[in-house]
């Protein structure tokens, strides 16, 4: 087996690895918003560590690859959708944008300088940009595809900013709610994953170096 050879297939297995690691985290969430949205046990971090480990092109396929599996395991999801544009804008913005963008994380966290504290540092800023962008990908969704002003409105109102809304209009009440609504489970799954990775960074850095094995 040639050396080019190898390094795909070990590049293949390991992407599954981190697949299938990615999915199981995501499938025991510690805990689920009612309509969308869930707080797991870094479930992000396997699919960042392999755009880490192997560059933008096996992170982003990888990536890729992890979205449709998110896509399937939520396909019930599309059935709440109530026109095909509504579904075309969950399956893109929920599911395979939402989640290829971890696969970005090569290209943040490169401009840092190779020693061990820089390194942590890249980690841990590459891996909070990418999960920013997903949050990004889940507001734009949050308005685009779930649009609904008494919803929203109902829900901010019990989440305890009736009297800052009284007055909004209705485009600027639902943008307010998709970007409040999806903090609420964004900024802990965000927090929890930078600090896995910088830890995992400093406690274990040949896991990043694309030659050590697993």
């Amino acid at each position: 087996m040639t050396t080019k050879t190898h390094q795909k297939t070990q590049c293949l297995v390991e992407g599954a690895l981190m697949i299938a690691l990615g999915t199981v985290l995501s499938y025991f969430p510690i805990y689920e918003l009612p309509h969308g949205g869930s707080i797991t046990f870094v479930s992000m971090l396997p699919i960042i560590l392999m755009s880490l480990r192997h560059g933008p092109k096996w992170g982003l396929f990888t990536a890729f690859v992890h979205s449709l599996i998110q896509l399937f395991l939520g396909l019930k999801n599309l059935t709440y959708c109530q026109t095909l544009g509504a579904q075309v804008g969950c399956v893109l913005l929920d599911y395979v944008l939402a989640f290829t963008v971890l696969g970005l994380a090569w290209f943040i966290a490169k401009p840092f300088p190779a020693t061990r504290a820089w390194r942590a540092a890249g980690a841990g800023v590459s891996t909070f940009v990418v999960c920013v962008l997903r949050y990004v990908c889940s507001v734009l969704s949050g308005y685009v595809v779930w649009k609904d002003y008494d919803y929203a409105f109902e829900w901010m109102t019990n989440f305890g900013w009736g009297q800052a809304i009284q007055n909004m209009g209705e485009n600027a009440l639902c943008w307010l709610y998709s970007a409040v609504y999806n903090a609420t489970y964004m900024i802990p799954e965000t927090i929890f994953t930078v600090i896995a990775a910088v830890v995992l960074m400093l406690a274990a850095p040949k896991l990043f170096d694309s030659k050590a094995k697993i």
